[in-house]
């Protein structure tokens, strides 16, 4: 094998790796709360607040380590980046809190759907029947998971798909942003104006830590933020739908870990058949996006 070739195949595979890494690190900060439940009591606002806020740290040392400026133009595109992305993780923590940590990740995980949704009645180009026809096999599969058998309606997921909704308008509002922007620049924003935004609707649940407490704070926003830049780094060496369908993998790994990490019941049958056909459903429109 060629030397060029050999190098090429290594960072695809390198791509692979960061981003399956980044989903179970997305993953593995939701089973953190969840430990955190029966060793210290840290409200849902703490967790995202922490998360930002390290963030925030990590983007300011490297905008000195390497000396960049900020560059912002479209004030409206970080501002919406910033408030629809706080939402989304904010929902997103507080499924996993109140709910199934399987359900929470799963229903995070239907933004792509959202996405294409909202692209279909806003964009004339992609008003494609098909598409239309895969939403509608998702939207089976997310129906499965809120209406379980003969459970009846498991309120407490409305947090989840509330979060995968206002993820799919933080992915378009990031995507309209960068074309204005640099990745530090938006980042910036949304870990520092996330976090204040936090702090001052939900100060009370914010409070100087222990160590306990201060150790699971960390632990969660850490492999969150190590998440994000691995998923980063990742898409700079794999296809666009390869990075989605990979990412997606977090609906199964969401799904097989749950009674094994954090002691919740197994999916049932019916919420089996949901992740699956959300995950397809992923898979499939990565793929048609691949082809426009």
């Amino acid at each position: 094998m060629p030397t060029k070739v050999r190098e090429t195949f290594s960072s695809q595979v390198g791509g692979w790796v960061a981003v399956f890494v980044s989903a179970f690190c997305f993953y593995l900060a939701t089973a953190i709360i969840r430990w955190a439940e029966s060793q210290v009591v840290i409200e849902t606002p703490y967790f995202v607040f922490s998360r930002f806020f390290l963030g925030f740290c990590i983007v300011c040392l490297t905008l000195l380590v390497t000396r960049s400026r900020l560059r912002p133009r479209r004030y409206d595109l970080l501002l919406g980046r910033t408030l629809t992305n706080t939402i989304a993780v904010f929902c997103f923590y507080k499924a996993v809190e109140v709910g199934s940590l399987a359900e929470a990740n799963i229903l995070n995980m239907t933004y792509p759907l959202f996405v294409a949704l909202f692209a279909w009645f806003l964009i004339k180009d992609q008003r494609d029947a098909f598409v239309l026809f895969v939403l509608g096999v998702a939207f089976v599969g997310i129906w499965l998971i809120l209406f379980p058998g003969e459970i009846g309606m498991k309120w407490e997921n409305i947090w989840g798909l509330v979060s995968g909704m206002t993820a799919s308008l933080a992915m378009i509002t990031l995507n309209l942003s960068r074309r204005y922007h640099d990745s530090q620049t938006i980042l910036f924003f949304m870990f520092g104006l996330g976090s204040l935004l936090i702090f001052l609707l939900f100060s009370d649940s914010i409070f100087w830590p222990n160590w306990k407490e201060l150790f699971f704070l960390f632990c969660c926003s850490a492999v969150g933020v190590l998440g994000q830049y691995l998923l980063t780094y990742g898409f700079l060496f794999v296809t666009a739908v390869e990075g989605s369908i990979i990412s997606s993998s977090r609906i199964l790994m969401a799904a097989l870990l749950g009674p094994l990490f954090v002691g919740d019941p197994a999916l049932t049958l019916s919420g089996w058949c949901g992740a699956l056909l959300i995950f397809i459903a992923n898979s499939i429109l990565a793929y048609r996006r691949s082809l426009a």
